[in-house]
């Protein structure tokens, strides 16, 4: 069986490096070869090392059985390969075994711990987009398999295969902003596949408009600052901010549970330097106290809480205000604390134009800077989002976030600082 590859899927299944494992995505607009590509590299890859075990997966197992596995499938029959002889398909075990005793295993990866008891030789992710940063670093690590010494020129390869984010996405941070040297992407417009019928991309340029096309066909990374919340920002507004202990520190608290949000910022007058933030999952009001303690013990400066009016109203679970707990707490630690919020929180829309005002206002002028300690709060500046269409804020869903865990870190750091943003400079519509 001969197969004439695209340049693209060529670039994807060589390997021009000499790491002992290969990262690679291929990234591609609609019809671009991907799944294609990613089905032969594992097939080959079972063939030409035998005894290899392989794991084929992705965020839910209807894209595995209904895209990738029917193409393993095409694959197969394309090579005339006959079930039974040269492979088998288990479908209780959901994996293919082939006769020189390789395996390739197919997977959703919905539930991530459940996978951490395999020693695989490659893995291959199908819309590696729709994964969570974490669960790709659990696969990472499961690329473990006894080398056998007959594998000449062996390597570990973890590769994967997606549309262009929609947001800037741990996909961009890994392997547009800084790769490492084994970590490689493959970029594949949709106007490349010659296999296509005749004026297929000429049809979807009428259908899309120009920056949807130059996503999804010419497969290119998205315009990131479409809907986005925070306008304007720019590496500008990103540098190192160095902590006083003698200045005053602003800790600004959004009071969600999990996760807990809160930013920690030194002022001037005119200025706002976010320097740390707390953001715990599955915690308290008290613990948020305790775990800015450990970072800050010897702090002389004072404390100043800002953050969501609502959080001085008492719950049904405790008698006190999550400012009155926050007060006590810190005052026992001997810090001087003021507590310094509205009565009431003003619309959303106020809150964000005030923000975007510091970001960058109308002169040009900067007065808002983020540490890139700040993870949590960065991940919203560059992804929260409006509704397509409307002024209403994207917030994800349960069902996202249980799909995509980093969902859930969406809104809170920002409303967080906002809050802070809103108290000192606040712009009334």
């Amino acid at each position: 069986m001969k197969y004439n590859l695209l340049d693209a899927q060529r670039q994807f299944l060589e390997i021009p490096h000499e790491y002992s494992l290969d990262v690679a995505v291929y990234q591609g607009g609609y019809g671009s070869g991907k799944t294609f590509a990613g089905s032969l590299l594992g097939i080959l890859l079972a063939f030409k090392f035998p005894g290899i075990r392989g794991l084929v997966g992705a965020q839910t197992y209807t894209l595995v059985r209904d895209t990738t596995l029917q193409s393993y499938f095409e694959h197969l029959d394309s090579m005339k390969l006959t079930e039974g002889i040269d492979y088998k398909w288990y479908s209780s075990e959901q994996k293919l075994l082939f006769h020189n005793g390789s395996e390739i295993l197919f997977r959703h990866f919905d539930e991530p711990n459940k996978l951490k008891s395999l020693n695989l030789g490659f893995v291959e992710i199908e819309e590696m987009s729709d994964i969570p940063y974490d669960t790709f670093k659990m696969l990472l690590a499961r690329m473990r398999q006894k080398i056998n010494p007959k594998w000449i020129n062996f390597k570990y390869r973890i590769f994967g295969h997606t549309n262009p984010e929609i947001n800037k996405g741990w996909i961009y941070k890994t392997f547009f902003e800084s790769p490492a040297p084994n970590y490689r992407v493959i970029c594949a417009p949709t106007t490349q596949n010659i296999y296509l019928p005749k004026g297929f991309c000429d049809e979807l340029k009428k259908l899309y408009d120009e920056s949807y096309y130059e996503t999804f066909v010419m497969g290119k990374t998205g315009n990131y600052n479409t809907n986005l919340v925070v306008k304007d920002f720019s590496d500008e507004n990103v540098r190192e901010i160095q902590y006083r202990d003698d200045f005053d520190i602003h800790i600004s608290c959004d009071f969600n549970v999990d996760p807990m949000a809160w930013v920690i910022a030194h002022k001037t007058d005119e200025k706002v330097f976010y320097f740390d933030e707390l953001v715990l999952e599955n915690t308290t009001t008290s613990k948020t106290c305790d775990e800015f303690y450990r970072r800050y013990p010897n702090h002389k400066g004072k404390i100043i809480i800002n953050g969501d009016a609502s959080g001085d109203n008492r719950s049904c679970t405790s008698e006190y205000t999550n400012y009155v707990i926050i007060k006590r707490k810190m005052e026992s630690f001997g810090y001087e604390t003021d507590i310094k919020i509205k009565a009431f929180n003003p619309p959303i829309k106020n809150r964000i134009a005030s923000f975007n005002a510091k970001v960058r206002n109308a002169n040009n002028d900067i007065g808002l800077y983020i540490s890139p300690k700040c993870e949590k709060l960065l991940y919203n500046i560059y992804n929260l989002k409006y509704i397509e269409g409307s002024s209403k804020i994207d917030i994800p869903s349960f069902t996202q976030i249980k799909q995509n865990k980093e969902l859930k870190f969406l809104s809170h750091p920002f409303d967080a600082a906002s809050y802070l943003v809103d108290f000192y400079w606040p712009i009334v519509l």
